[in-house]
């Protein structure tokens, strides 16, 4: 972890920005709770708990300066809240999402599922792909023996 921070404390100077202790509390929590998704409103109840002087504001200040120098990705699901996810150097680490529509969990898939459409785009289109997302919106193995599919068609 501590390599990480290092790495994100490097990102803000060259930006002309430090990593405060305000700053450093709300990467830590990203960085240990990288698989979970966390809304501006989680981010800030997990700092507070470390550091209970730090305000909400603060912490979505944070949030959108670190999403602005492309250090977090800013997502949303459909349900109208923020959620936010570290961002890896790994350009062959594909990061998509399935999102539940009956818990709202969110899963994630880490290959490459567009190989083919990514070609294409480039060879018709001449555009270079730098980044994709794909979110995939349905039942979770962990709901779909509890609800009726056709109740979300």
């Amino acid at each position: 972890m501590e390599e990480k921070i290092e790495k994100i404390k490097q990102q803000l100077h060259s930006h002309n920005y430090k990593l405060t202790p305000q700053r450093e509390a709300t990467v830590r929590v990203l960085l240990e709770n990288e698989q979970d998704h966390l809304s501006a409103e989680d981010v800030y109840l997990l700092v507070k708990e470390k550091s209970p002087e730090i305000g909400l504001a603060t912490v979505y200040r944070t949030l959108e300066l670190l999403s602005e120098l492309k250090i977090i990705h800013k997502m949303n699901f459909g349900d109208g809240v923020a959620r936010y996810d570290l961002r890896d150097d790994n350009s062959d680490r594909h990061h998509h999402h399935l999102v539940c529509m009956n818990c709202g969990t969110v899963d994630e898939i880490f290959e490459n599922l567009l190989v083919g459409v990514e070609e294409r785009v480039h060879n018709v289109y001449n555009f270079s792909i730098l980044d994709h997302r794909l979110t995939f919106y349905g039942i979770c193995h962990r709901c779909i023996d509890k609800v009726n599919i056709d109740d979300f068609k």
